[in-house]
């Protein structure tokens, strides 16, 4: 096997899949993070602060600084970097703190 981390640990990941970002279709690996998979497919911002909408999307990558929230299958406030993907996922940009129907 080649010399990669993949490979030194003989890992074996079972076959891609496609999750979308705000429709758009974004190729997973098993294992992967949303986070990951939006990264992989170029996309670097998923939520919007809530003073100035201004983008954002992982910064930590472990779960404790809230940047990479998102919107995942209609469930707001997930944060990407700890939710695995899943076939079919639907990951839509979270606007503000992701209650727009609590607004008033």
């Amino acid at each position: 096997m080649a010399r990669t981390p993949a490979g030194l640990v003989k890992a074996e990941p079972g076959p891609p899949f496609e999750i979308t970002f705000d429709g758009r279709t974004v190729t997973a690996l098993p294992g992967q993070s949303i986070a990951a998979a939006l990264w992989g497919a170029g996309i670097l911002a998923w939520r919007t602060t809530r003073e100035g909408g201004r983008p954002r999307g992982a910064f930590c990558g472990i779960g404790q600084c809230y940047d990479c929230l998102a919107t995942v299958n209609g469930e707001p406030n997930r944060r990407a970097c700890l939710v695995p993907a899943q076939p079919g996922d639907a990951i839509t940009t979270q606007e503000g703190h992701g209650h727009a129907e609590l607004s008033v």
